[in-house]
């Protein structure tokens, strides 16, 4: 992916290296945390009692490096759909802030982790990174590399457009009135449109900055395939189960990226009213 001197984003927060978790350190917390995600467990009560103060810890190289590369995909991101939303739905692009963190977090939707991976939180139109997930998504499922990760963030950018447009809180109404089936089947349409929206980002991107390189869309595949709910299920040892799911099985998942990316069309985007996901 062609990224490096190019324009980054001034919607950036970053508080990395801001309250990492004291007592067990922050490898610890986060192993509850996961038991508690993959399991359903609430583990909260647990997290405070290992809190054992907050330290301030200076960023590597490494870290500046990627709090760069956040901001450039994210400035992409910006380029692309104030016209995009415009011309196509006929909606101003207000722009998302962007809070990169470290191991936990508050948000206006409520306290967060890294293991829950990266969200969109509609109630202060921000999306949270911590970008350590980057490294997680490389040498635990297989999916590395910068489109990856860039796809990842057009993803949550994606939950920002459909904020906009008001289709999450249509979603989110409808959620709470009908049964946990159908709720998980809404889930799985919006977060199957975030992933046409990140296809349609793609899209953009190439044809106006020439972003891409050779292997970077096989990237954005591999990690969507890696975030499906049949293969987080099956890497968890569960039998995947399609009523649970709630992000959308990896084949799913890669159809809708695909076709945001061929077609360029929200109207494409539109599972909602799609005979088959």
């Amino acid at each position: 992916m062609k990224w490096r001197g190019r324009r980054g984003s001034s919607n950036i927060e970053d508080r990395r290296g801001m309250g990492r978790a004291g007592g067990i350190g922050i490898a610890g917390t986060l192993v509850v945390l996961a038991v508690g995600y993959f399991f359903g467990i609430d583990v909260s009560p647990l997290v405070q009692g290992m809190d054992g103060g907050t330290q301030q810890t200076e960023l590597s190289e490494r870290d500046e490096q990627m709090g760069q590369f956040v901001s450039v995909v994210l400035a992409d991101t910006e380029e692309v759909w104030t016209p995009v939303l415009r011309d196509q739905a006929d909606v101003a692009y207000v722009e998302p802030k962007l809070v990169m963190f470290s191991g936990a977090i508050q948000s206006a939707c409520g306290g967060a982790s890294s293991a829950m991976g990266p969200f969109y939180c509609p109630g202060d139109q921000k999306v949270y990174l911590d970008t350590d997930f980057f490294d997680q998504m490389a040498n635990r499922m297989g999916a590395g590399g910068d489109f990856a990760a860039a796809y990842v963030i057009a993803h949550e950018v994606g939950h920002h457009v459909q904020n906009l447009t008001g289709t999450l809180g249509a979603v989110n109404q409808e959620r709470g009135r009908v049964s946990e089936a159908d709720s998980n089947r809404l889930s799985v349409m919006t977060e199957l449109q975030a992933d046409c929206y990140a296809g349609i980002w793609a899209r953009q991107a190439q044809e106006r900055f020439g972003t891409l390189e050779v292997g970077d869309m096989q990237e954005a595949m591999q990690a969507a395939e890696a975030v499906g709910d049949d293969v987080i299920q099956s890497n968890a040892g569960r039998n995947p189960m399609p009523d649970s799911f709630t992000h959308g099985s990896a084949q799913q998942r890669q159809t809708w990226l695909q076709r945001g990316f061929e077609s360029g069309d929200m109207g494409q985007c539109d599972t909602f009213r799609a005979t088959d996901l």
